[in-house]
């Protein structure tokens, strides 16, 4: 991964799981399009490595209820100062995380989407971008319905409350999507790369300190507020 030059805060609270991360693989999600080189998707999950209370088989079968997802409704924040530049609030969470369903809509997407046609709202689901300066902004994808509290021109501070944990748009469970970018407009937006200025990690044996670096995939870490 590129040498990092921008620390931001852990835009999170209490303990996470880190799903997908840049630290393992650029590009983190397979693609340099739309602004996701260095992408984090973040879960929670118990300690026996489950990120929710229903049965497993049911995902497969009938779906599983969203508020059954431990993260599903968690509250995410801005990990620095800056202007809400767009917030899409467009699409619905469903009842349930399902295979087919999910699956269904990632392949339509990857065979027919069109981002001048259908906007990256499609794949994001609900989302909002944060301009901290010229050529830095924060993307927040899948977030619950409704949850959106801030507005576009509105100025906001380190740690203020933006909205909720969802999953809306190509989601496959609920997730929080987050991602540094050079761009307002996603669909031209190259990802940048960042580090988290602090937060815990677990070694398995007990939590230690982490400064100016990055969770890889699989590994529990949680915010020091």
């Amino acid at each position: 991964m590129e040498k990092a030059n921008i620390a931001i805060a852990f835009p999170l609270r209490g303990e996470w799981y880190t799903e997908t991360s840049p630290v393992d693989r650029v590009p983190s999600h397979g693609t340099d399009h739309f602004g996701l080189r260095y992408a984090f998707d973040f879960i929670q999950k118990d300690q026996q490595n489950i990120s929710h209370t229903g049965k497993a088989a049911n995902y497969f079968l009938g779906g599983i209820p969203l508020e059954k997802y431990y993260c599903f409704g968690q509250s995410v924040f801005a990990p620095f100062a800056g202007e809400i530049v767009t917030v899409k609030n467009n699409s619905s969470d469903g009842e349930k995380a399902s295979w087919i369903h999910d699956q269904t809509t990632a392949i339509r997407h990857s065979l027919f989407f069109n981002p001048k046609k259908d906007g990256f709202e499609a794949i994001a689901g609900n989302y909002v971008v944060i301009k901290q300066a010229a050529g830095i902004y924060a993307a927040f994808c899948h977030l619950q319905k409704d949850s959106i509290v801030v507005s576009e021109g509105q100025s906001i501070q380190q740690g203020d409350y933006l909205g909720n944990v969802g999953h809306t748009g190509n989601s496959t469970e609920p997730h929080l999507h987050f991602q540094l970018m050079d761009s307002a407009i996603i669909e031209a937006a190259n990802g940048l790369p960042f580090v988290f200025a602090a937060y815990e990690k677990y070694n398995g044996h007990a939590w230690e300190l982490v400064k100016m670096q990055l969770p890889a995939a699989g590994e529990r870490i949680r915010s020091l507020d």
